[in-house]
């Protein structure tokens, strides 16, 4: 018991430590860990480490999918959502096929349905480190929206089509009924990821303003959406992925700010601790999965990891090529339809409501703006070839690949000689492609949002929010919970400090910031928050306040530090 601990606590400091070194040397974290988990396992005494993969397909994949998916903005999902049920679906079945073929004419001895079996195993690619390198080096936004969705989408594709090839394997199997499965297992997850969602946003509303508690509900939302999910035979991954997408998309309505924060620095840790220890995991376990396979078989099943990894590699090139063409044609197609849709919302909004239809009125605006801003959006963010690009080589393979090879039936034919092909393909894409993605993104010179745009489009939203600040201040009928009055100085000070505030907003609009202003100010302000915190230090050195009072006073100094940003 302590040998395991001793290990758990050194997989948490080697992962803390490659994470924090791996932007430095320009390397994603997942592909030095494997690297790093692969020397590790050669050291002298190293422990062998067999991990069951239910534990990593019902403890661990479902944080990973539900941290992620909460952070997914619905909108940008929404707006690229037959982008993603293409790549998550559609690309992944021609994978697996297309793989499993060439497996079973390799391998003829194993079966087809145990060449789809290993086919759907290898299908699905990971966008951690897609994600992790795209964001860091300031990938355009929608293009790191599509590689986030598909990771999180395409794993229930993958692990239906396995379940299906597993049954194939000892019994017969339809095409009717295996589309009908598909169709159950994507409805009823569906369902029981919207009803989860729906009904733990709602409880952790009724508890607001402790986050402890609203945070411990958050651990269990994964939990108890996967595992009805797949008691049912359903899509537990669907599930999740749904129940994420809920919560992070009411939780600002729902859920305090203080709670959010709360919540939110928690999942980061767990996300970066399990993600991160899988691909270690996965580097440390390729010794013990190399010597399950005999000597005469470790060259052929290399070989084939190696040729399942080109294939893999042609097939989503392939794919990628006519669905980035859709995406352009989709951009021009916006680019002409703009001006009609902006005249009609005009000949609208002149036109006015009717007498006693003003409810209706006002959706019909809201959908029509809806409609405006997603013609816009697709007009300005299309993906050029240079981004398809980007999205045909970031086809690493991570934690599904790893776990669901070694679900394998115990007794199917080649069992480990299968699994060191999954194990190979895995290693390969994350080392080469996810090594190179980097080299390539730099290459084609692909850059992010212009950080003018941004800015300005920043203090147009500010704009908003500070005249509806205004308008709740000059309100004549404003009045406490109570119903008493608020005091005349105290709205007087808060309506000079909400003008103060219009004002440099509006200079936001029309002023460069070329002189880095904001960037001094944010320094200066940083300084000043130093300052507090080292004169708090000595207070609470001195001993001269009670415990009480610092705690009060660090959580007023932290609070103010999180503003600055």
């Amino acid at each position: 018991m302590q040998e395991l601990a001793l290990l758990a606590v050194a997989s948490v400091l080697i992962i803390v430590a490659v994470s924090y070194f791996a932007p430095k040397l320009g390397v994603a974290a997942p592909v030095l860990l494997v690297l790093v988990g692969m020397a590790c396992s050669q050291l002298p005494g190293a422990p062998h480490v067999a991990v069951a993969p239910e534990w990593i397909l019902t403890v661990v994949l479902p944080p990973i999918l539900y941290s992620a998916a909460v952070n997914v903005p619905v909108v940008d999902f929404r707006r690229d959502f037959s982008t993603i049920g293409s790549l998550s679906v559609l690309l992944v079945a021609v994978s697996a096929f297309g793989t499993g073929l060439l497996i079973w004419w390799l391998l003829p001895e194993i079966g087809f349905a145990a060449a789809l079996a290993l086919g759907a195993v290898i299908s699905p690619p990971d966008a951690v480190a897609a994600t992790s390198i795209g964001k860091r080096l300031g990938l355009p936004p929608r293009l790191v929206t599509i590689l986030e969705g598909e990771g999180l989408v395409n794993d229930a594709t993958a692990l239906v089509l396995l379940r299906t090839a597993v049954v194939a394997i000892t019994a017969s199997v339809t095409f009717g009924g295996a589309l009908g499965d598909f169709a159950f297992a994507v409805s009823v997850g569906v369902v029981i990821g919207l009803v989860v969602g729906l009904a733990t946003v709602w409880v952790r509303s009724r508890i607001q303003g402790q986050p402890v508690l609203t945070t411990a509900i958050s651990y269990v939302v994964p939990f108890l959406a996967f595992i009805p999910a797949e008691e049912l035979h359903a899509s537990g991954v669907l599930a999740v992925v749904l129940a994420g997408l809920v919560t992070g998309h009411l939780s600002a309505r729902k859920i305090t700010a203080h709670d959010r924060i709360s919540e939110r620095t928690n999942w980061r840790t767990i996300q970066l601790l399990l993600e991160n220890g899988v691909f270690l995991l996965m580097g440390f376990e390729l010794t013990s999965v190399v010597g399950a396979v005999a000597d005469d078989d470790l060259g052929r099943a290399l070989l084939l990891g190696v040729l399942a990894t080109v294939a893999l590699v042609v097939l989503r090139v392939a794919f990628v090529i006519p669905l980035i063409a859709m995406l352009r044609r989709q951009q021009r197609r916006a680019n002409a339809f703009a001006d009609k849709i902006a005249t009609f919302l005009e000949r609208f909004t002149a036109r006015g409501p009717t007498s006693g239809n003003d409810k209706r009125y006002d959706r019909g605006i809201r959908a029509i703006q809806r409609k405006q801003a997603d013609v816009a959006f697709y007009a300005s963010e299309g993906l050029s070839w240079r981004g398809g690009a980007v999205l045909a080589w970031s086809g690493m393979r991570g934690v599904v690949t790893l776990a669901a090879a070694q679900t394998l039936p115990e007794d199917l034919p080649h069992r480990p000689e299968l699994i060191l092909i999954a194990f190979t393909v895995a290693i390969l894409t994350l080392v080469v492609q996810g090594g190179s993605l980097p080299l390539v993104i730099r290459w084609l010179g692909i850059r992010g949002n212009d950080e003018e745009h941004e800015r300005r489009e920043y203090a147009r939203l500010a704009v908003e929010l500070i005249a509806a600040t205004q308008s709740v201040v000059e309100n004549p009928d404003l009045c406490r919970e109570n119903g008493a009055p608020f005091d005349s100085d105290i709205l007087d000070r808060t309506r000079e400090r909400t003008r103060a505030l219009s004002e440099n907003v509006d200079k936001m609009l029309v002023e460069q910031d070329a002189d880095g202003h904001r960037r001094q100010l944010l320094e200066l302000q940083r300084i000043m928050m130093d300052a507090q915190q080292n004169a708090l230090l000595d207070a609470r050195a001195s001993g001269t306040y009670s415990s009480h009072t610092l705690e009060r006073a660090q959580y007023f100094i932290d609070s103010q530090s999180t503003r600055i940003v």
